[in-house]
């Protein structure tokens, strides 16, 4: 074979691996892209709300950009490249929530007008000085203080939760009117439009997110709360019988589901704090009035996650070697943790319910005393040293522990009960007219039932019994 072969094939062999290099590029790119298109429909079809938001914000930066195209005849003008303002405000503050929405656009605005106002303040110091060497060393002391003294108070735990975007802001607005200031010596000027097109840019955004399809974050907490205690519920409704009953055969979709549903309340506590801070920003809306207690969800879902760890170790004891118990071990404390199981779901069941009708709860009462009647015989049993004199430590253990747990979380959904309380008093829930509230001593409410035939000695016989 001659030199040119040679080289001919050599060329052809370069050829055929970058051609194969850039078909397999391509393939991997196009997987990619239909990978990322799935995700994204995938996520659309999860919370429809998601896709209006993106059209919300684009039609919110379309609107306040008309100011800057078309120029108009009023106090806008000449605004210039500040017009830009309100386009990146706009961007900046709206947010997927109204509460969000809200809380940043009055952070942003407060703050604008604060640093602009103490920019136009420190620079008007400086001019005093009458030397042109002193100025720039007077407006560098005040930068240098305020800018540090005012990251220091970010810190702060309080401050931090509702006014850390506008404090960071303030610095911003601070040293940009400062800076600019000194040159232009038109501090007044630059801080009236970097204001004004702010302004614009807030009342955009929050015209557009509180009148097109708003989502509320109040609503939302409120919403979550309910799901979650809902999801305890139906998991305590399913452990007794697929724990304890060896006869249950393969647990179905729906079962496996409500045992694996807890585990979302476990990680929800940043969420709803985010929630909970953007809602108090919120106007009246719906059922929730001004100043809401939503620092009661809060209370209410740190007691759920409590709970949630409880029923979380017990999830561990379905697949376990305990499952490998004989049925005399079984039967021995089956009726009672059964009974302290199923009441407890209904008890957390009915108040989810109640807490999405905004309502008080029906026949919670009985729950609540069936579980603490099935809780004081669990524990009987557990005392009772004839029943486990014949039977292995090992097999003691777990029996004890899953009855401890079982015992926990009775006392845990009468605290739930006790905060709803509380909630459903300060929120003002709707009193149904078959049922009327009895408040107890420790502080958890009962009910009795308004029954023509029932007498009033009957009724007192029944409150004092579930004290």
């Amino acid at each position: 074979m001659t030199v040119v072969e040679n080289q001919e094939v050599t060329d052809c062999g370069c050829f055929l691996s970058v051609w194969l290099w850039f078909n397999k590029l391509m393939k991997k790119l196009m997987f990619k892209v239909v990978d990322t298109a799935n995700s994204a429909k995938k996520l659309g079809k999860e919370d429809p709300r998601r896709i209006v938001h993106s059209l919300k914000v684009g039609f919110a930066i379309t609107l306040v950009s008309l100011f800057y195209y078309f120029e108009p005849k009023f106090h806008y003008e000449g605004f210039g490249v500040s017009a830009m303002w309100a386009v990146l405000t706009v961007v900046v503050v709206f947010e997927f929530t109204v509460g969000a929405t809200l809380g940043r656009a009055i952070n942003r605005g407060i703050a604008t007008f604060l640093g602009a106002a103490v920019a136009g303040g420190v620079h008007r110091l400086a001019c005093f000085s009458g030397s042109s060497t002193l100025e720039p060393i007077v407006l560098g002391i005040f930068l240098f203080s305020i800018a540090a003294i005012v990251t220091y108070l970010r810190f702060l735990p309080k401050l931090k939760a509702r006014y850390d975007y506008g404090v960071l802001i303030f610095i911003l607005t601070f040293s940009l009117v400062s800076v600019s200031g000194y040159h232009d010596k038109q501090v007044l000027e630059i801080a009236h439009t970097r204001l004004s097109t702010i302004l614009i840019g807030c009342a955009t955004a929050f015209v557009v997110c509180i009148f097109i399809c708003p989502v509320w974050a109040g609503e939302e907490l409120h919403n979550k709360i309910s799901s979650n205690l809902e999801k305890l519920g139906s998991f305590l409704e399913v452990f007794g019988t697929e724990y304890l009953n060896t006869a249950c055969g393969t647990a179905s979709e729906q079962k496996a589901s409500d045992l694996q549903g807890y585990k979302s309340v476990l990680n929800s506590k940043s969420t709803e704090e985010v929630l909970a801070n953007f809602a108090k920003w919120e106007p009246r809306h719906g059922k929730f009035r001004y100043r809401h207690p939503w620092a009661q969800y809060l209370e209410i879902g740190g007691i759920a996650r409590d709970c949630a760890y409880r029923i979380h170790a017990l999830n561990a004891y379905l697949n376990s070697e305990t499952q490998n118990i004989g049925q005399e071990v079984r039967t021995r404390i089956q009726e009672p943790c059964m009974k302290v199981s199923t009441e407890c779901g209904h008890v957390l069941k009915e108040l989810a319910s109640a807490m999405k009708t905004m309502t008080y709860p029906l026949t919670i009462t009985v729950h609540i005393d069936n579980a603490k009647l099935a809780a004081e015989n669990l524990k009987s049993l557990l005392q009772t040293n004839s029943s486990w004199e014949e039977m292995n430590f090992s097999d003691i253990i777990p029996i004890a522990t899953v009855a401890s747990l079982l015992i926990d979380i009775v006392s845990y959904t009468i605290k739930m009960v006790e905060s709803f309380d509380q909630l459903a008093t300060l929120a003002r829930f709707k009193k149904t007219n078959r049922f009327a509230p009895v408040r107890a001593r420790t502080g958890s409410w009962k009910r009795k039932r308004v029954m023509p035939e029932q007498s009033t000695e009957n009724v007192h016989h029944h409150v004092t019994a579930a004290e």
